[in-house]
């Protein structure tokens, strides 16, 4: 059985999406460690002030919806207190 001159060519062919995707996962996967760090540092809990601020904000708008008989979860999105 003689090795047909379709199949080297067939597997070119085959193989250059594979090495495209591969040659794009590296690409993304090379800013994962940066975008993870700034992830990080947009966290309430990565800073003490704004970890303070964030509570505030949360104890206020709890207090408001325990004061109220309104359902402040349904409001429209440009609600202010």
């Amino acid at each position: 059985m003689a090795l047909d001159r379709r199949w080297p060519l067939a597997l070119f062919r085959g193989a250059i999406p594979v090495a495209l995707g591969l040659l794009f996962w590296v690409a993304m996967a090379g800013g994962e460690q940066q975008r993870h760090q700034t992830l990080q540092q947009g966290q309430p809990e990565a800073d003490p002030t704004q970890r303070r601020r964030h509570n505030e904000l949360l104890m206020a708008a709890l207090r408001e919806a325990a004061e109220t008989d309104e359902n402040v979860a349904q409001r429209q999105v440009p609600w202010r207190k």
